[in-house]
């Protein structure tokens, strides 16, 4: 199967310090935001102005006060009344993405969504019809999309280097069972929105939206998804992922082609370094390890907003969309119901 890029797709990852500067909110003090502040402080020219907590202002003020942020907000609503603020991230737990989302952008803020966009697709369509509507760019954090890495795999495939993509295999699992808001249902907790979405994403970079999917998982006690294997067929070409929250797994991702293969080394969707081996004994290696990984999709974000734009051509709305609906097929297939789906 063959699969077309376009130029941007497959150019050299633009270097995150060339992207303009702004001025960045974020909605959420967790890990996953700490990684956020630290790719735009260290890697970017923009800095991060303000942090929203929903459990209240200490917790916003212990993130800023370890951060060096200037303001610290008990409530989304004040962060997104601070005029000095032009991006949000939203970096809540899967199950309120979109509320706050569609906060932002009702107050005209741009807004980077962490993954998984939302917790299904319904919820991801409310986020797009709203960006829509008001104007502003919205774009899912699927950092892998951004890696230099990646820029690098689609060059390669586009100039014919391992022929047709027949074959995507990806796997990502951790052990995360001791994590409360992993087992939590109403917290849209499971392996698969945190963890398995890296695979899928990968696999609809590769291949695009599957014609027909398989899967199969197990479900813990709390009824979240445990582990989960999916097998996407597609016209001349099939992808094998799975992922799971109860060990951890190689985290590598492999690209068979009708002329050669693609070998990316775990962490696959982190930067990091790949092999491509063509059948007639030729290889060469691309070595893309970096600190944190986070400052390119940030980039990108400034980037395009610096330049009008309301959606990244490497990660479409349109793309979140379609990823949503393979995972609530896979969510479906498996029995996976959060408690305010039911």
């Amino acid at each position: 199967m063959s699969h077309e890029y376009t130029a941007s797709q497959t150019a050299i990852a633009p270097n995150p310090m060339d992207a303009p500067a702004f001025r960045w909110g974020i909605m959420g003090a967790g890990g996953i935001a700490r990684k956020l502040a630290d790719a735009v402080t260290r890697y970017t020219q923009s800095e991060v102005v303000g942090v929203a907590s929903a459990s209240g202002v200490e917790r916003a003020q212990q993130f800023a006060d370890e951060k060096g942020i200037p303001a610290a907000y008990g409530s989304y609503e004040e962060l997104l009344a601070d005029d000095s603020i032009d991006i949000v991230y939203v970096a809540t737990t899967h199950n309120n993405h979109h509320e706050p989302a569609l906060l932002a952008i009702e107050a005209g803020k741009h807004v980077l969504v962490e993954k998984a966009f939302t917790q299904n697709a319904a919820q991801a369509q409310l986020i797009v019809d709203a960006a829509r509507a008001k104007g502003v760019f919205v774009m899912e954090a699927m950092w892998a999309r951004h890696l230099p890495h990646m820029y690098a795999i689609r060059a390669a495939i586009a100039r014919g280097e391992i022929g047709d993509v027949v074959s995507v295999q990806a796997d990502h699992g951790q052990m995360l069972t001791h994590v409360e808001r992993m087992v939590r249902p109403e917290l849209a907790g499971g392996a698969l929105l945190d963890l398995g979405v890296y695979p899928i994403a990968f696999a609809h970079d590769m291949l695009g939206v599957p014609t027909a999917i398989t899967a199969k998982g197990r479900l813990r006690d709390t009824g979240v998804d445990g582990q989960v294997s999916m097998i996407f067929e597609y016209d001349g070409a099939q992808a094998s992922l799975t992922t799971t929250m109860e060990a951890r797994t190689p985290c590598t991702g492999h690209i068979g082609g009708t002329e050669g293969a693609i070998e990316i080394e775990g962490t696959f969707y982190q930067p990091t370094n790949f092999t491509l081996f063509r059948l007639d004994g030729t290889s060469w290696t691309y070595e893309g390890v970096f600190d944190n990984g986070f400052q390119w999709q940030a980039a990108e974000v400034a980037r395009l907003v610096a330049a009008g734009k309301t959606e990244s051509p490497l990660h479409t709305l349109d793309n979140s969309l379609e990823i949503m609906r393979i995972m609530d097929e896979v969510r479906a297939q498996v029995g996976v119901v959060y408690p305010n789906e039911k």
